[in-house]
């Protein structure tokens, strides 16, 4: 299994500049992968430039958008050309993961509809599948016409809509950030609807968590999450964050053996030495040696 670490692109107070060393600190630590998560409305870096920053401080670490909320954006021509253009800066190391987004602040402040985005986000990705592949052509030519299958896409989902849209548009599925029956359900409805879409092999199943180490770990974590998601879903997500190297061994054989290919590991702090901290920790793990 792949273990990546996710940038502090949505940690607040976390500078702007501390983005590429992060990334590069990640890269030579050995992490397989570099993420950065999305919202619109929440004081956050605009994940397609965190990862173009830290494409320009990497050379071989995989770049991923954990989950990139794709309807509000409204253009698939400018959406399609942004991420294009990371996987040209990073010489092809973007996966792209891509869902409805599940804030609907988000929906209002763009002035997008909920009620029609699942149909509005297939169209999008069959027009930046066109884009990607050449298909589309102005008086100057066509947009940048990548590698086939590049960027590789991933798809969101937790609704059989979703999964069915995963297996026919995707190569694989990003799981919740938390909730581990979740994760085991939605691996085996991926798997159905890859099946049932008649593709071949078995998709690619990616997953997160958040993780802070340290003295003051536990408050650190509890006051990020209480941030982000609010009292509501504070317990939620708080009962799958790892705050110490046992429970990070656990939750990583725990997902393992669910079936994921890749944990990313997402950040309670912006501390960079958070990156050094959970490589130590996680060194003497099968999955990351």
């Amino acid at each position: 299994m792949r273990i990546g670490i996710g940038l502090p692109a949505a940690v607040p107070g976390t500078p702007g500049t501390a983005i590429g060393d992060w990334a590069a600190v990640g890269e030579q630590q050995g992490f397989d992968s570099l993420a950065v998560l999305d919202r619109l409305v929440y004081d956050n870096l605009d994940p397609l430039v965190a990862l173009a920053a830290a494409a320009a401080r990497t050379e071989r670490v995989e770049l991923l958008t954990t989950i990139l909320g794709v309807p509000f954006r409204h253009s698939a021509l400018v959406l399609a050309k942004q991420l294009a253009s990371i996987d040209q800066l990073s010489g092809g190391r973007l996966t792209a993961g891509l869902a409805l987004g599940g804030w609907p602040e988000d929906y209002e402040a763009s002035g997008t509809p909920l009620a029609s985005r699942g149909a509005a986000f297939e169209d999008m990705l069959i027009t930046m599948r066109r884009a990607w592949s050449g298909g589309i052509s102005g008086a100057a030519g066509p947009l940048p016409a990548l590698a086939p299958g590049r960027p590789s896409v991933l798809l969101g989902a937790i609704l059989p809509a979703g999964f069915r849209r995963a297996a026919t548009y995707g190569e694989g599925w990003v799981a919740p950030f938390f909730g581990h029956q979740l994760l085991v359900d939605g691996i085996a409805a991926i798997r159905r609807a890859w099946a049932d879409a008649g593709r071949p092999g078995r998709p690619r199943v990616v997953v997160a968590r958040y993780f802070c180490l340290g003295s003051s770990a536990d408050q650190v974590a509890d006051d990020y999450l209480r941030h982000y998601y609010g009292h509501e879903h504070f317990a939620t997500a708080r009962a799958d964050t790892l705050t110490s190297p046992e429970r990070l061994h656990e939750e990583i054989s725990r997902v393992a053996e669910a079936g994921c290919d890749d944990l990313l590991l997402f950040p309670c702090a912006g501390d960079l030495e958070q990156v050094a901290m959970l490589a130590q920790a996680l060194h003497p793990t099968p999955a990351f040696a």
